[in-house]
């Protein structure tokens, strides 16, 4: 794993594990890296070794989530290979919050909120999705995705704003969910066959199955989109585009596509715009002509700019074996103070670029 610094262009350190990286998640607090069996967190300011979780159950697929609000650095995993238990820690003071009960079946996402109050999550199955809040850990919504097909769930993210869920899967359909607290306090509604029926229908479910009540009290999604492919995997992003709530959706063969999102009464979303990724870069638009974004220069083509240019700002690499044993806590004086200080609000957070596979003990300059 090398770890560069974005404003300047320059390598930070660079870190070898035993294993091959499977996933990398950081915000301004910390950094996680995730291996099939272990899981590593390092310190963001001075890049050193906090903890090693060791032993976790096998995660073939590096799934964990890190809360990008760095106040509570909560990390989610799997606590079980077998089952859709949670494994909730607390990356501030590196110790175990709590373990959730979420699914019946082996987890296949994990998403927090922005403020890392709340967290999202769904099994294999890919029918029901589930939001637990944080860190206690009791369930505060549940959303069915869908009853007869089973899907691999390539996207789960929250709206910035915490109201809307995005899920997206292998088949063509993007559902999005409203999260909204539902009260007894609503003022009567007037008699109507329509409501009548309602009522009679809630109070049935009281008489069935916990499993067929369970499901019929399970919220449908607020809003939807139909993609024009089927099979391929998927990343959707929930945003606010000039003031307008927009769901993008980019997939693997290299499209980027932005729908509007009517957040009173959400159903079908309309597509706005298509872009090539791969291609040759136009913009194809559908109703709008306010969302053509600037083209960045890409970071790979700014460090090869700097390539001959001695690095000045890189840090010795640390190991495990260096200073600090499997699940020592390093004490807050012990840091060392160095060039390198990614706390500060003036300062952009590193870019990681993963080299696993390659087993060995860390580098240093």
């Amino acid at each position: 794993m090398n770890v560069y610094h974005f404003k300047k262009g320059t390598e930070i350190c660079n870190y070898s594990y035993s294993s091959k990286i499977l996933s990398i998640r950081l915000n301004r607090q910390r950094l996680v890296v995730c291996l099939e069996e272990s899981i590593y967190i390092h310190n963001i300011k001075d890049m050193k070794l906090l903890k090693t979780i060791m032993d976790t159950p096998p995660n073939t697929t590096g799934l964990c989530a890190l809360s990008i609000n760095h106040a509570n650095s909560y990390l989610a995993y799997p606590g079980s290979a077998t089952s859709g238990e949670i494994a909730l820690y607390d990356g501030n003071t590196l110790k175990t919050a709590c373990t959730i009960p979420a699914h019946d079946g082996p987890l296949a996402a994990l998403t927090f909120n922005s403020t890392g109050s709340k967290l999202a999550s769904a099994s294999e199955k890919g029918t029901v999705i589930r939001v637990f809040s944080i860190p206690g850990g009791q369930k505060l919504y549940e959303f069915r995705r869908g009853m007869k097909r089973y899907v691999n769930i390539s996207s789960l993210v929250f709206s910035m704003d915490s109201q809307f869920l995005c899920a997206s899967s292998n088949t063509e359909t993007v559902h999005i969910f409203k999260l909204e607290h539902l009260t007894d306090s609503r003022p009567e509604e007037p008699p109507t066959w329509s409501g009548y029926m309602g009522k009679m229908f809630q109070a049935a479910t009281n008489y069935l199955p916990a499993q067929v009540s369970g499901m019929m009290s399970q919220d449908r999604a607020f809003a939807t989109v139909r993609l024009n492919i089927s099979g391929q995997r998927n990343i959707c992003a929930l945003s606010t585009i000039q003031k307008l709530p927009r769901l993008l959706v980019t997939t693997s063969d290299g499209h980027l596509y932005i729908y509007n999102l009517d957040p009173q009464d959400g159903g079908e979303c309309v597509l706005i715009k298509n872009h090539s990724l791969l291609g040759s870069g136009r913009m194809e638009e559908n109703k709008e002509n306010d969302l053509q974004p600037p083209v960045p220069q890409s970071y790979a083509a700014t460090v090869a700019r700097q390539s001959t240019v001695p690095s000045t700002s890189t840090m010795p690499g640390y190991s495990e074996d260096g200073g600090a044993l499997r699940g020592e806590v390093i004490p807050e004086h012990e840091f060392a103070t160095g060039p390198v200080c990614l706390d500060d609000e003036n300062e952009f957070p590193p870019i990681i670029l993963c080299r696993g596979g390659q087993p060995g003990k860390a580098k240093r300059s």
